[in-house]
């Protein structure tokens, strides 16, 4: 693919203690300098992060020229208040959405999923557009002269993205029911998707290619993360239940320092990024644990931010 059409967009969470609350705005502005394609910022199960997720998708609206997406799970909640929490953020003025089923709460029994009364990610795709065209049942444009307006029979479409699985959600038995699973969530609004975390290059580019045989039209953006020490490593399998990456978790292992480590890991990122847009991805989605330094180290070696961009991130590291 040409790298020039290459874009990225990064994720955020809610922070969950005042000093990452206070050091986040710095981290938004510095990512938002680079011209991100959207911020996306998590939700927690059963809305256990709603006002603070609302809080943050405003800060990226209203300070920067970056478009926010909020994500949306179906666990614990009924169509009455999922509509409301979709209008809620529309009248916020968020436009781009992360629609998934979404993990059962901590509390949960063995076998119970959580789920309210949406049962799956494409259910709440279909949600998000009918409260939109309720929201929005027509738009109106001046007539130039008159003192009228013409009626225009198209809407303000959202972005609807949906998640993918390049090694398989834990619930699938088949790369087919995976692919499926997208091709329903295509027919129901969709229109971009974004990986969870994989370690294996090879793995998103047959599941990607897999998905375009299908008829899966929308592009599909691999997650990455820098991995900058072994313990964010296993935290990161833990929750997305990949295989082992044996050359990083050695490495990382291996070196005693932390800067070191840090090092490693944006240099294993970067060839990572490298190989999958080699490969015909159409972007990376970079999972940033809510600090900029190490996905704006990768971009700037990856190639992707602009010359302006990176004379700025040389001069702020002169200066540090």
């Amino acid at each position: 693919m040409s790298w020039n059409t290459a874009r990225f967009s990064f994720e955020l969470y809610p922070p969950r203690t005042a000093a990452a609350a206070s050091a986040l705005p710095a981290t938004i502005d510095r990512l938002a300098a680079t011209h991100p394609d959207f911020i996306s910022v998590t939700y927690g199960a059963n809305g256990s992060s709603r006002s603070s997720s609302l809080e943050l998708l405003r800060y990226i609206l209203d300070n920067t020229n970056v478009s926010p997406m909020a994500h949306l799970t179906c666990v614990g909640s009924s169509h009455a208040e999922t509509n409301l929490l979709i209008r809620e953020f529309l009248d916020a003025g968020i436009r781009s959405f992360l629609a998934v089923r979404g993990d059962p709460p901590a509390d949960a029994a063995p076998g119970e999923t959580g789920l309210g009364e949406v049962r799956s990610s494409a259910e709440l795709v279909q949600l998000i557009h009918r409260v939109q065209a309720e929201r929005e049942p027509y738009s109106e444009l001046s007539v130039p002269g008159l003192d009228a307006s013409a009626v225009l029979s198209s809407r303000e479409h959202v972005q609807i993205a949906v998640a993918a699985f390049p090694n398989g959600h834990p619930t699938s038995h088949s790369v087919s029911q995976d692919i499926d699973t997208l091709l329903a969530k295509q027919a129901a609004g969709a229109n971009l998707g974004i990986t969870q975390l994989f370690f294996h290059p090879e793995d998103y580019l047959s599941f990607a290619q897999k998905a375009k045989d299908a008829g899966v039209l929308f592009p599909i953006l691999p997650g990455i993360m820098p991995v900058t020490s072994p313990a964010r490593l296993r935290r990161m399998l833990e929750l997305s239940g990949e295989d082992l990456p044996s050359d990083l978790a050695i490495q990382l292992e291996i070196e005693p320092t932390e800067e070191g480590q840090r090092e490693i890991g944006i240099a294993w990122a970067t060839d990572f990024a490298r190989t999958l847009l080699d490969g015909g991805a159409p972007g990376i989605h970079l999972y940033t644990f809510n600090q900029h330094e190490a996905v704006l180290a990768v971009l700037e070696r990856t190639g992707l931010l602009s010359a302006g961009t990176t004379d700025s991130l040389t001069t702020e590291r002169e200066h540090a």
